[in-house]
């Protein structure tokens, strides 16, 4: 470690995102993002954007982007922050609403960035068990000391949880901060927004990365109580007052308003969700139900390992985790129709090749 570091960069583990290749003619299946392009609308919205004046600073309150949020949700501006990716958001709700003497709780198998911001706030944890299925021990997380935070659908196991049992995380623990991370809800079906006017605690992150496309521009935003969104402006204001650009500032409000293409580019992605997953279970596969765009899967015989590094040669990348009880998973991202039917003939290749 470098002498200069502070404490805090001695004890950060920094997050390990998926691998990026520089390559042509990849199948990439391994960081979750959508296989189609952004809203026409939001190609325009950019174009016009960039024959706007760039010397400027952008807004530093995004109210047009919150205005556009708040009106799809039915919430109203005041609920509603906006940040640079959802990763963004989180870090911001970490510093505002979790204390570094009390422990917080959030899935043992979730997504990593957790930990991470822990570690790197000095804010102690716990790592819940999942049930034997990969579910969630709702009631684990009752009474936390000092806040949870857990994805719905979680992830990387794609399990969604009803919005009943989300509500009772909501009930038991009314004096902290309650976090339900939904990158993927626009795969699942309820989202925990319709309970904010009902739970002054509760926060919901999502992202514009994964349903509307828009990976590349890094928008991420926060619906809750106006008095948590406050919370989360302070410690904006504190780092930076302007991190979102012009050019994504218009392309964010012209994918929240192109409901139809929306609609017509998830439902496309849940379909060939279900394809994938009928098939990968004819040729012996374990498929985790998903809510999400990817799934969660394993073969009873082969492992995981030789099956992404046999499909790394050929050219496909999908997510392995070598972690402990998840190490014979593997995390596929869903891609167009002709990816996946490409994906599965190669994997069929593999698995009746093993010995």
């Amino acid at each position: 470690m470098n002498k200069y570091w502070s404490t805090m960069a001695k004890r950060t583990n920094p997050y390990i995102p998926g691998e990026q290749v520089n390559k042509k003619n990849i199948i990439k299946l391994n960081t979750n993002e959508n296989p189609y392009a952004p809203s026409p609308k939001v190609l325009n919205a950019i174009q016009q954007a960039i024959n706007s004046d760039l010397r400027l600073y952008p807004s530093p309150t995004v109210d047009e982007i919150k205005i556009a949020i708040a009106k799809h949700y039915n919430v109203r501006k005041e609920n509603v922050f906006v940040g640079n990716g959802s990763d963004e958001v989180l870090a911001f709700s970490f510093m505002a609403f979790f204390e570094p003497n009390q422990q917080i709780c959030f899935p043992e198998i979730t997504y990593s960035f957790y930990s991470v911001y822990a570690k790197a706030f000095n804010i102690p944890y716990k790592k819940v068990p999942l049930q034997e299925d990969f579910s969630l021990q709702v009631e684990s997380y009752f009474r936390s000391n000092g806040g949870v935070i857990f994805p719905n659908p979680n992830a990387p196991t794609s399990l969604y949880l009803a919005l009943e049992q989300v509500e009772a995380i909501l009930k038991n623990n009314r004096n902290k901060v309650v976090i339900v991370d939904e990158a993927y809800i626009d795969f699942a079906s309820q989202s925990a927004i319709s309970l904010v006017d009902k739970y002054e605690n509760l926060l919901v992150i999502q992202t514009m990365s994964k349903s509307r496309s828009l990976a590349g521009l890094r928008i991420g935003f926060a619906i809750g109580n106006e008095a948590l969104i406050r919370g989360l402006i302070r410690m904006k204001d504190s780092f930076n007052s302007y991190p979102i650009d012009r050019l994504a500032i218009a392309g964010a409000i012209a994918a929240i308003e192109d409901e139809a293409y929306f609609r017509k580019i998830t439902k496309k992605i849940i379909a060939t969700r279900t394809w994938t997953t009928d098939t990968l279970k004819q040729i012996g596969f374990h498929v985790l139900p998903s809510s999400t765009n990817f799934l969660f899967v394993a073969h009873p015989e082969v492992p995981a390992a030789f099956i992404y590094e046999q499909l790394r040669k050929k050219d496909i990348l999908v997510r392995y985790f070598a972690t402990e009880k998840i190490d014979n998973y593997l995390r596929i991202t869903i891609g167009t129709e002709e990816e996946m039917i490409f994906f599965i003939d190669k994997l069929k290749n593999i698995i009746e090749n093993y010995k």
